[in-house]
């Protein structure tokens, strides 16, 4: 392996919008480790596709919510890196992992408020805490945020809010992690069709009529819209770009 290989650790990366970043990091030569919650033959299947690009690829378990899977997934990825590379260091962090749980201001309960709190915010810092150490001078960080920090929808009040987070707190790395020329940047997807909050974005024709009136490219988006800016973020041609939020969206409701 040449020493030029870079590492791309992703969150969540078994499906949906993580698998669409660790194929495209796979492409342009990254070896990459990737997440999964719960579902290990979904990651199995990206690992093979990661192979097929002529990258390799490996998963591991990873319940980001709890604080006690953290400090043991880094122990695993770490001593993985030093068996297998010789260090336990990495390029770069995409912090994706994410679940869709929506619902109205008056229905909210403080355990689904908790639980998004936990992965989509509390998870992110403290994974990013744990593994920056290991982190390559000159590597990057990508937080997964949403279009729903600019635009505003019914149901989406606790989930946006933790995604505003994620958003400060990306500013602040920036900043923090500037010594040591980490960059940190955030990716804002609009409205995607995945699974994610329930799949509706695929399957609801309603709803995706009318995203793509609101849309001006005029359609919902796809994963494939995603994961290419992503590991464009992790390439040396986007070494000047830090601090910033970039939209994925299709320019809905520009």
């Amino acid at each position: 392996m040449s020493t030029k290989t870079k590492i791309a650790l992703v969150t969540g990366g078994s499906r949906g919008l993580g698998k669409d970043m660790v194929l495209n990091l796979a492409k342009k030569g990254n070896e990459v480790i990737f997440t999964y919650n719960s579902n290990k033959s979904e990651a199995d299947s990206v690992v093979e596709e990661a192979a097929a690009a002529g990258s390799k690829a490996t998963a591991f378990q990873l319940d980001i919510s709890k604080m006690s899977s953290i400090e043991a997934f880094v122990n695993e990825v770490t001593t993985h890196l030093s068996e297998q590379l010789g260090a336990p260091n990495f390029d770069y962090l995409i912090n994706n992992a994410g679940t869709g749980i929506y619902g109205s201001v008056f229905d909210t309960t403080e355990k689904a408020f908790d639980n998004m709190m936990n992965i989509h915010f509390k998870g992110v810092y403290f994974l990013t805490q744990n593994l920056l150490p290991f982190m390559n001078e000159g590597g990057g960080i990508v937080n997964i945020s949403s279009g729903l920090t600019r635009v505003s929808f019914p149901n989406v009040s606790a989930y946006a809010s933790m995604k505003g987070a994620v958003e400060i707190y990306t500013k602040c790395l920036a900043k923090e992690l500037g010594s040591r020329k980490i960059r940190a940047n955030v990716v804002a997807p609009g409205a995607i069709a995945t699974d994610f909050g329930g799949g509706s974005n695929k399957t609801d024709e309603n709803k995706r009529t009318a995203i793509a009136g609101l849309t001006a490219l005029g359609r919902v988006g796809v994963p494939e819209d995603i994961g290419g800016v992503v590991a464009f973020l992790c390439t040396p041609e986007a070494g000047w770009l830090n601090g910033q939020r970039i939209e994925l969206s299709g320019g809905m409701a520009v």
